[in-house]
């Protein structure tokens, strides 16, 4: 028997924050089970969420880092099969202006997240002013 046989949508709209505290400090560690990590969003816990965007914007000067996306199964970050590193992307350096925007970088995602999964972020290299995300998502 076929399922989902016509489009499914979101029932709500969900937006992950990154918290009050800048996305700046560095982790090299290659499965996600160590070091500082920032935590983008959670799905629905009933029926998880589709994710649509992260948006990273620049909150002043900063050297150029790269930043990693990480999606973990809603359990412990500490075991190492529960993360999976799924989106490398370029941070370019940035020079805070009053006259002038930093800009932003852009991903998009497009796919289902299923409930309770997280998406997380590190960066390669620790900058000064740090960064924001915002996750742009719809709960099922």
């Amino acid at each position: 028997m076929a399922a989902n046989t016509t489009p499914i949508f979101s029932a709500t709209p969900a937006i992950g924050l990154s918290d009050a505290t800048p996305i700046l400090t560095a982790n090299t560690t290659t499965d996600l089970t160590a070091g500082t990590i920032y935590l983008l969003l959670t799905a629905d816990a009933t029926d998880g969420s589709y994710v649509d965007k992260v948006i990273i914007q620049s909150l002043g000067t900063n050297i150029a880092t790269v930043g990693r996306l990480w999606i973990n199964n809603g359990a412990t970050t500490g075991t190492a099969t529960n993360n999976t590193q799924f989106k490398d992307f370029t941070l370019a350096a940035t020079t805070v202006s009053q006259v002038a925007a930093v800009g932003n970088t852009e991903i998009t995602l497009g796919f289902a997240l299923p409930a309770t999964y997280r998406i997380y972020m590190t960066l390669g290299t620790s900058v000064a002013a740090g960064f924001k995300s915002t996750v742009v998502a719809g709960n099922y």
